[in-house]
């Protein structure tokens, strides 16, 4: 493969269900759509870890969560765990640029991504010690709240993202074609994130009524399984929402998903106009999904392929044109693409990388593969593991009993196999699967000690409960939150 720049966009919650390319009828997703026709789309890609903090550090080194010891919101990635693509490109001389939302510790930290521009990390460089709680955490009202408050306005992350493109067109323009060797630019956007609040002119494309209930919205279709019951709970989802107050919140993700598509375009046409086109490889993906309603769940933090799927497109040199791959992959497949795209060099140190590069998988026939996930954060009382081949996906509670999904015949998750004796097989076989990849019980434990040890260190349970709910989601920078915005308008208004 010759060598090419490498764009890298990614999104925050983008349920691939929620796109036109991934079969979606309604949504407007004109330049993802677009993309995928020029390029590959992988139709079973999926997140190690359903959560924010932890996937991007996994998506950074390449390495599954229990790897690197990132559990949850409160441990970001610093650099000291692994290498980074970042570090292999920018050690053998190749321009790595960040814009837009990382979630790691901290501006400064080695993390291989020196050149960060608008970047957003954890709140105060520690994240969310709240959810260290996990199972003990008290009823969280503020899930609830985002549903029922749906609506058309104008967000931080809605100003941080027009930024987020701005600033990218400006770099392919200006600094893009000034490079000797071949680039890399991660383009990292907070949409279609919560809070559920888009410009109204994105929102009018959405009458409630003219979008699809979710999959098993109704509490009468709702699993009963226990580890769902107790994020419901925990959650303050056990009292179903109605049928209109649904379509409205699903109406506002869609709004939101054609606004990120819009920003996306503005890259995509920068990169055009800039002459680049030919000569770079265009990588599309979020860190995870979102249940937006599914079975009765909102927002992340479990294995079904709402939460835990992922966009994946690919287009640029050598990646086939019109191709849909059913070969499962997983943002660890990240790292060897972006460094292979680069012509660099791995080093001893990656000879362990779980990844292999997606221009060679889609290249290649479908193939037998199994990708794996797992989740030791907020609303969980174990962890949880899954496992995704061809054809199952397998979901190993630590404290509860299995889940076990037919994938090719009920792709929407509604007939759990696990208790079907005629199954027995296939689930001791997918359970053989998964410890080989990690012995769950023996991670859950690491996870929960180092946990245990981090709530401590803030004073003891006691005192985090007393700490309360800091962030129910990441703030934007400060040049785009509300305060800035009423300093702009007081300026304005004088």
């Amino acid at each position: 493969m010759k060598p090419t720049n490498g764009l890298f966009i990614c999104s925050d919650e983008h349920s691939r269900r929620v796109l036109g390319c991934y079969g979606n009828p309604v949504v407007r997703t004109p330049n993802l759509d677009a993309l995928a026709a020029q390029g590959t789309t992988f139709l079973n890609a999926y997140t190690p870890t359903p959560i924010c903090v932890p996937a991007r550090a996994c998506l950074a080194t390449g390495r599954y969560a229990h790897t690197i010891d990132s559990w949850d919101n409160a441990t970001p990635y610093v650099g000291t765990e692994a290498a980074s693509w970042g570090h292999r490109l920018s050690e053998q001389g190749h321009k790595v640029t960040t814009i837009g939302k990382l979630h790691y510790r901290k501006v400064g930290d080695p993390s291989g991504f020196d050149d960060q521009r608008l970047p957003m990390h954890v709140l105060d460089g520690v994240g969310d010690l709240y959810g260290l709680l996990r199972g003990e955490m008290p009823v969280r009202p503020s899930s609830r709240e985002h549903v029922l408050k749906a609506t058309a306005g104008e967000a931080e992350y809605t100003r941080y993202d027009r930024a987020i493109a701005q600033t990218s067109a400006r770099w392919l323009h200006e600094e893009g074609t000034a490079q000797a060797k071949p680039w890399a630019l991660f383009v990292s956007f907070s949409y279609p994130h919560f809070p559920l609040m888009v410009p109204e002119e994105y929102l009018n494309l959405y009458p409630p009524e003219s979008v699809p209930l979710p999959v098993n919205w109704s509490p009468e279709q709702w699993s009963r399984h226990p580890a769902l019951v107790h994020k419901r709970h925990q959650q303050a989802l056990d009292e179903p929402f109605d049928e209109w107050t649904v379509r409205k919140a699903v109406a506002t993700y869609y709004g939101m998903v054609t606004f990120l598509d819009e920003q996306i375009g503005i890259v995509l046409r920068a990169l055009e106009e800039s002459g680049q086109r030919e000569t770079t490889r265009i990588l599309y993906t979020s860190d995870h999904g979102d249940m937006i309603g599914e079975h009765g769940l909102w927002w992340k933090s479990v294995m079904y392929d709402g939460a835990v799927a992922v966009p994946m497109i690919l287009a640029g040199p050598d990646v086939p044109a019109g191709k849909r791959v059913r070969t499962p992959v997983s943002l660890v497949d990240c790292f060897p693409t972006i460094v292979e795209a680069a012509d660099a060099e791995f080093t001893h140190e990656d000879a362990d990388l779980l990844g292999t590069s997606l221009v060679r998988l889609a290249q290649q026939d479908d193939q037998p593969r199994t990708v794996f996930s797992e989740y030791h954060a907020i609303f969980s009382t174990g962890g949880i593991f899954m496992i995704r081949n061809e054809r199952y996906k397998y979901v190993h509670y630590v404290d509860y009993p299995p889940q076990l999904f037919d994938m090719e015949n009920d792709p929407d998750e509604t007939h759990d196999l696990a208790g079907d004796l005629q199954h027995a097989d296939v689930l001791a076989a997918c359970e053989r699967e998964l410890r080989a990849i990690c012995d769950p019980e023996e991670v859950d434990r690491r996870a929960k000690a180092d946990q245990a040890r981090r709530i401590a260190a803030a004073g003891g349970v006691e005192a985090v409960k007393a700490g309360g709910v800091k962030i129910p989601y990441t703030p934007a920078p400060d040049e785009f939150g509300p305060a800035a915005v009423e300093a702009r308008e007081r300026v304005t208004r004088h």
